[in-house]
């Protein structure tokens, strides 16, 4: 019977089902515990509050916690279903890095602003905090969404490695560009990566490495439909969490969320079949395209929310928490338009 279940998990129609029920759960938990009034806790300051003894119970450090946890269960499946060799042939993939370096760093910080002054040209917190969200690709959950869509999930790590790097130099500089003079840690940025990228890869290759030498790869490939369903879970997990540390704020005041919903909702509809369109003209295959498109596309919601707690107003902050609120939903609706029009544009290209 519980198999059942698990395997009603892994019906893409009725994930849909699943995600909106997570999202109502998050909103309720919210609501209930009055969570969005607790102050914010950024979860890598969390997790060293723990190292160095200093941590102290409170809902804000618990759901900053989950945050983690559920980004572990979604990433750690996907690095444990990458073949180590198949890394190596991702890295032979200049075409596809110079699209992603091109329409990340050339492209989507100035698109994100653009649609900041169309549309919040008059809310300078919600303005800055649109921007702040455009300005760094995403290091995490795009593998995620590149897994569930049946994309190429070694070049998504290589390229997610390539935008550590990159983002890490280039992070100060667009925000004094696009932000003025804006001071933060730009170490927070290296930090994400451990956490978010380093961690769940480690474990992921190890445990492919030492389960196929022990049990076999036949013993591997029976294990994949609970780590498939490992990473389904963590996705509904991070929406309850997410949308139980601000959800509430949907019932209190939806036009907040409307307002960035609007832009952001453009950004990652207009980015996504951009690159994934150019990705096919330019001779890709469904599973680079779809890599390339989601690593173009993705947003680093944890840097955003990092920079903003640190360097700007608590408005400004929460500003960039709804980011991934209005994310999260949006890439799922890309990954089934991926997987709906593969046949269409990609048939017969290996």
């Amino acid at each position: 019977m519980i198999k059942k279940f698990l395997e009603k998990l892994h019906n893409f129609r009725l994930l849909p089902v699943f995600v909106i029920v997570s999202m109502v759960i998050g909103i309720v938990i919210g609501k209930w515990y009055g969570i969005s009034n607790f102050e914010l806790t950024p979860p890598i300051d969390a997790i060293k509050s723990i190292f160095h003894g200093t941590y102290e119970f409170s809902i804000s450090n618990t759901l900053a916690l989950g945050v983690i946890v559920g980004l572990f269960m979604m990433m750690y499946p996907a690095m444990a279903n990458i073949k180590f060799e198949d890394l190596g042939k991702a890295t032979r993939s200049p075409k596809q890095l110079l699209i992603v370096v091109f329409f990340n760093y050339a492209v989507a910080p100035f698109f994100m602003l653009l649609l900041a002054k169309i549309f919040l040209s008059g809310e300078p917190d919600l303005y800055t905090g649109l921007v702040l969200y455009g300005l760094a690709p995403c290091i995490a959950m795009v593998i995620v969404f590149t897994y569930l869509s049946a994309g190429n999930g070694p070049l998504a790590i290589i390229l997610v490695a390539l935008n550590s790097i990159i983002q890490m130099m280039l992070i100060p500089v667009y925000a004094k560009l696009l932000l003025g003079d804006v001071r933060f840690d730009v170490w927070v940025v290296g930090e994400s990566v451990l956490l978010y990228l380093g961690i769940p890869l480690i474990a992921g290759m190890l445990t492919r490495f030492l389960g196929v030498k022990r049990f076999g790869e036949k013993w591997f490939h029976k294990l994949k439909f609970y780590l498939d369903t490992l990473s389904i879970i963590g996705l509904l997990f991070t929406l309850i969490v997410m949308f139980a540390l601000k959800g509430d704020l949907i019932l209190e005041k939806p036009m907040l969320i409307v307002q960035m919903a609007i832009p952001m909702t453009i950004f990652f509809w207009i980015m996504f079949v951009v690159v994934y369109l150019v990705g096919w003209k330019l001779g890709l295959n469904y599973k680079d395209a779809v890599a390339v498109g989601f690593n173009s596309t993705g947003r680093d919601f944890e840097i955003a929310i990092a920079i903003a707690i640190t360097a700007f107003n608590p408005t400004v902050a929460l500003a960039t928490v709804i980011g991934p609120l209005i994310e999260v939903p949006v890439m799922l609706v890309l990954v089934w338009f991926a997987k709906k029009t593969e046949h269409k544009f990609f048939s017969g290209k290996e």
